[in-house]
């Protein structure tokens, strides 16, 4: 503990009243024996900019109705379970709403993750996930974020917490590249121009801010879906577009849960994994624009 203590304290930025707080935090983690758990329950809400995806000419109303029919894909809840070394982090299942298009199997269960496993000791982040009918391994190296620590505080429930933040690149599919046919024609004149000018040069990765608040009242450095590292859970995130809030926690529960890392599926890197989906939805997304070109042809006629 000592060791944990002594390397967090050397994080980038760590202002020395938050160093000093820790200390006393972490004085009293005795009462954290090795056979700690803890479950911390947490929501997660993401907003679209519906615009992105050819939306521009849509009515208000409209657009209203397309939120609501994807609210169970944007508006999630989740279960951490973690331990000092591991933890395990899945969605919480629900039964579809009648008529929703939102329930396990549909299009929104081949774009959400299964459980997340991860170990902040031997650095590995293991999910299993489902993609159009294929089962899936990802399994690579859990990335260490570089935080920079802030003395700002606020409460979230009986815990205080402290602010840190920092810049990621994201995994996964960028839904932002895959806009309507519509919305990628009328590109003005500038931006073709930029767009053949710079067709050779390399893409900078695209970069989110995130913030994140954290608790030492719970000495863990253990958070929601990629997100660890810190000198206390992590109880909320902000990044981009999407909120993670923790709404209740229970320490050492009276029955403990396995964490056991995901065994099923074909093994991939998530830059594989990545590379696989987007492949796939940018089948789908000349499927689509396809039908809808011989569509327009129809009512013509």
């Amino acid at each position: 503990m000592l060791l944990n203590l002594t390397r967090l304290l050397k994080m980038k930025k760590l202002p020395l009243k938050i160093a000093f707080l820790l200390t006393v935090f972490f004085a009293s983690s005795n009462l954290f024996a090795q056979d700690f758990q803890g479950k911390a329950y947490y929501i997660s809400k993401t907003t679209m900019d519906l615009d992105q995806f050819g939306g521009q000419d849509m009515s208000a109303e409209r657009k209203k109705q397309i939120q609501e029919r994807m609210k169970s894909f944007l508006e999630k809840e989740y279960t951490l379970t973690f331990s000092k070394s591991e933890s395990i982090y899945k969605e919480e299942e629900k039964l579809a709403a009648p008529g929703g298009g939102g329930g396990r199997g549909g299009f929104g269960a081949s774009l959400t993750g299964g459980p997340k496993y991860k170990n902040v000791q031997t650095k590995e982040v293991i999910q299993d996930q489902e993609f159009f009918g294929k089962q899936f391994l990802v399994k690579d190296e859990l990335k260490d974020l570089e935080w920079e620590m802030g003395t700002e505080t606020k409460l979230i429930g009986q815990y205080t917490c402290f602010k840190a933040t920092a810049t990621v690149v994201p995994s996964g599919v960028d839904f932002s590249s895959f806009r309507g046919s519509r919305g990628r024609d009328q590109k003005s004149e500038v931006e073709k121009g930029k767009d053949s000018t710079d067709s050779n040069e390399p893409k900078a990765p695209k970069t989110i801010e995130v913030v994140a608040w954290y608790t030492p009242q719970i000495p863990v450095n253990q958070g929601p879906d990629d997100y660890w590292g810190l000198p206390g859970l992590i109880l909320e995130i902000n990044a981009d577009r999407t909120t993670i809030l923790c709404t209740k926690i229970v320490l050492n529960p009276k029955e403990k849960e396995s964490i056991d890392k995901p065994k099923k599926g074909e093994e991939v890197t998530q830059a594989e994994y990545t590379e696989i989906t987007t492949k796939k939805m940018e089948e789908m997304r000349e499927m689509y624009g396809g039908r809808n070109g011989r569509g327009g042809g129809r009512g013509r006629n």
